[in-house]
């Protein structure tokens, strides 16, 4: 189960309260006030982690509560602190605030940590409020209360390519081709329900991770098919694959079926449109599929296409080429996330 977005109560720990007591020992009849300090409360943390790929893990959760922190005790001895809750989620993880929907975190580097909610301080003991005039205090400090708040956690993956395209447009094919991930493929649409990644070896050490949306149909701004909830994940992608079936099998026309697309991808996100793009003309193994991508490319004049066949792999390799020459560009154009 694929769970990109959760809602949350987060509760830091309550400090523990001060302590009140009197020093009593041998030799020392008149030891004085000896209370020791609450414990701080412990914080909830959100931390990146490759080990977590969704937020499957949170989705029936309703709190997250950090350990308070002990009460402070005699001859000094300050409580314990509360031990902190440590949660770890997918980088790429936005933390937003659920009332106002503010953007608080973006953890978007493995490693990188967010203090959801802070701990208490603890109080102090009696020992604190002693004076010349006050020499045995029955006065302490009660433990701050920890932060409590709602928070939504949005997860959107961090990917170089983002496919794009209609149902059954050779996507998740494409992918399995490309790489060595294994998506659901069968001949019908919406087989894809969730985002897929994979990972394209391009030599020389280096890498492309591909992004594999579900199908994108006329009206998915407005809930149509799967809607458009899934387009999040390719807002950080540095390039868009869109991938267009030149022989469909309704005799649709492939470059408004193109189009349709793409108009959902603006209805979305303008700046998302903007982005730069490849259009895999897919499926010229089939009867007339060479001409009919020669077709798409001259009505597509100011968009490269790249003939392939994802079911035969006519093409691939030089698609791979211009992905990785078009996404090292745009890595460096585009800002660290």
């Amino acid at each position: 189960m694929f769970v990109d977005c959760v809602t949350i109560r987060v509760k830091a720990g309550d400090g523990g309260d001060g302590c009140v007591a009197f020093l009593r020992e041998k030799f020392r009849p008149w030891g004085g006030p000896a209370g020791g300090d609450g414990g701080r409360g412990g914080d909830v943390i959100f931390e990146a982690s490759r080990e977590a790929d969704t937020l499957l893990h949170l989705y029936r959760r309703k709190l997250i509560k950090a350990r308070s922190g002990a009460p402070g005790q005699g001859k000094n001895c300050a409580g314990r602190d509360g031990e902190s809750a440590v949660v770890r989620v997918p980088v790429g993880t936005i933390v937003k605030d659920a009332l106002t929907g503010g953007v608080l975190c973006d953890l978007a580097r493995e490693g990188m940590r967010f203090i959801a909610a802070r701990g208490g301080r603890g109080g102090r003991g009696n020992r604190h409020f002693a004076t010349p005039s006050h020499r045995t205090p029955r006065e302490f400090e009660g433990g701050e209360k920890g932060e409590e708040r709602m928070l939504t956690l949005e997860l959107k993956l961090i990917a170089d390519v983002g496919l794009i395209g209609l149902p059954n447009a050779g996507k998740s094919t494409l992918l399995a081709r490309i790489s060595a991930a294994r998506p659901r493929i069968a001949p019908f649409p919406f087989t894809t329900l969730c985002p897929q990644l994979g990972i394209v070896e391009i030599g020389d050490f280096r890498r492309l991770i591909v992004a594999d949306l579900p199908g994108i149909i006329e009206g998915a701004h407005e809930g149509a098919g799967l809607g458009d909830e899934f387009l999040r994940h390719i807002e950080r992608t540095a390039f868009l694959l869109h991938v267009v079936d030149i022989c469909p099998p309704d005799g649709s026309d492939p470059a408004e079926n193109f189009r349709i697309v793409e108009r959902e991808v603006e209805r979305y996100s303008p700046e998302l449109a903007s982005r730069g793009r490849i259009v895999a003309a897919n499926k010229i193994d089939l009867p007339g599929g060479e001409r009919a991508a020669r077709r798409l490319a001259r009505r597509l004049p100011r968009l490269e296409v790249i003939p392939i066949s994802a079911a035969t792999g006519k093409g691939i390799g030089e698609l791979v080429s211009r992905l990785a020459e078009r996404v090292g560009t745009g890595r460096l154009s585009r800002s660290a996330w």
